[in-house]
């Protein structure tokens, strides 16, 4: 009986939702104008007009359905500075690069994680819960390759929000300067 009464509210406000965007198209012709948004970012992309003509990456955030941002983790080896000894570190970020869906799977996908990077070039560290705690101030300028990756169903989430298109840094430059 839930699972009607869910299903039934989930159709109304998916009805009531598409009158909206019907009426406000209708009074001011509003159809397509987020200045942020994964058909923009896609256009931006794939636009002859772009200005450096060399963006290769449209990064995104996944959000669960609990309407919490996913936070992707994941775990690298590294050389210890110039030791010869390794050691295992760990990052985590709610920003994805699509890499390529698993052969024969519309919703199964490879994500590499990509961190957020200062004009510095440093990568703030755990950024929190909320993707705004990874973007402090006006610091965030490009974002790092990390060659980490993970495979996802995106069945398990309910929103994505795509952002600007770039070229990340190169994994070859990935570090995260770990110390004794």
């Amino acid at each position: 009986m839930n699972s009607i009464m869910n299903t039934e509210l989930d159709q109304c406000v998916c009805d009531i939702v598409q009158q909206i965007v019907d009426a406000q198209d209708e009074v001011a012709n509003n159809n397509n104008h987020c200045v942020t948004s994964c058909e923009k970012s896609i256009q931006q992309l794939l636009s002859p007009q772009t200005v450096n003509g060399t963006n290769t990456t449209i990064p995104f955030i996944l959000y669960c359905q609990d309407c919490k941002p996913f936070i992707g983790n994941g775990v690298f080896q590294d050389e210890l500075g110039m030791s010869g000894n390794t050691y295992f570190g760990c990052v985590e970020t709610p920003i994805f690069r699509a890499k390529k869906f698993i052969e024969g799977s519309d919703c199964c996908v490879k994500l590499e994680l990509l961190l957020p990077v200062t004009a510095g070039g440093s990568t703030p560290g755990p950024g929190g819960r909320d993707v705004c705690d990874y973007f402090p101030g006006n610091s965030i300028r490009n974002f790092q390759s990390t060659g980490i990756c993970i495979t996802v169903d995106l069945d398990c989430f309910c929103s994505i929000t795509c952002l600007a298109p770039i070229t990340p840094l190169p994994v070859s430059s990935f570090t995260m300067n770990e110390e004794d």
